[in-house]
């Protein structure tokens, strides 16, 4: 693995559109989006990191980042302490953020706080299958706890120092356990979706930042890709390596 966490290259990178598998995957991985999102919708996304969604969302959204380049809307913007006016977004994104927050419970409040009543949290994550976890190990990238308490506000599931710090198995122990999450929450949000994805499409992307050896392929094969993909990921405990989730205020 190569140029891991340096978002300037990432969007380089991405921007020369020399590698197609990755804007196969991110297109796949974003698109789905725009099926929440109205024209004349207040949108932010949160943790833009390396800002590639608004490549794919049909409507200008505003991006932030704990970070402070250029290409952001909002800078040095903490999830868990989101400087900004209550109830000022329609729908709030954010993309593989969650596993990297120390917190969750105070960034699930902070998202509610800013969204406008019946607002929608849009959350794309990783999934902790079986194959990320081995993923993790052998590439020595990353890592999981699963005994963290993603519910509480004192002992980080991550730490809080690092701004690249991460806990792949935080989104799992949320909305798989959403009862009981939300109800620490007092019950802010309904889970309206849930859904898995990627495998082949993301293990022969080239890495979003990370970057990694792919194979270059054409649309034909992209698309069988995505057609085994469809099928794998209904074994989610063991392939899918993300997951897509709607939240709505309550």
């Amino acid at each position: 693995m190569r140029d891991d966490g340096n978002l300037l290259k990432a969007r380089e990178y991405f921007f020369t559109k020399k590698n197609k598998n990755l804007h196969f995957l991110l297109k796949n991985r974003f698109n789905w989006m725009n099926n929440y999102i109205k024209n004349g919708d207040n949108v932010i996304e949160l943790g833009s990191g390396a800002g590639l969604l608004k490549e794919f969302i049909n409507i200008n959204i505003k991006s932030s980042d704990l970070s402070d380049h250029e290409y952001f809307d909002y800078k040095n913007i903490d999830a868990c302490n989101i400087n900004l006016p209550d109830k000022t977004f329609d729908v709030v994104i954010s993309s593989n953020l969650i596993h990297h927050i120390a917190y969750p419970l105070k960034h699930f409040q902070e998202v509610h706080r800013i969204l406008k009543p019946q607002g929608l949290y849009l959350v794309q994550d990783v999934n902790c299958s079986f194959f990320l976890q081995l993923l993790c190990i052998i590439m020595n990238h990353g890592g999981f706890d699963c005994t963290i308490d993603v519910k509480s506000e004192k002992i980080p599931c991550s730490d809080p120092n690092d701004l690249f710090a991460e806990n792949l198995a935080v989104p799992n122990l949320i909305f798989d356990h959403y009862y009981d999450f939300n109800k620490q929450l007092n019950f802010k949000f309904e889970l309206i979706n849930n859904r898995f994805s990627e495998f082949f499409i993301f293990l022969n992307s080239g890495g979003v930042t990370a970057k990694t050896f792919y194979l270059p392929l054409n649309d034909y094969f992209l698309d069988i890709f995505l057609k085994l993909d469809k099928i794998f990921v209904k074994f989610h405990k063991i392939f899918a390596l993300q997951r897509s989730t709607v939240l709505k205020k309550l």
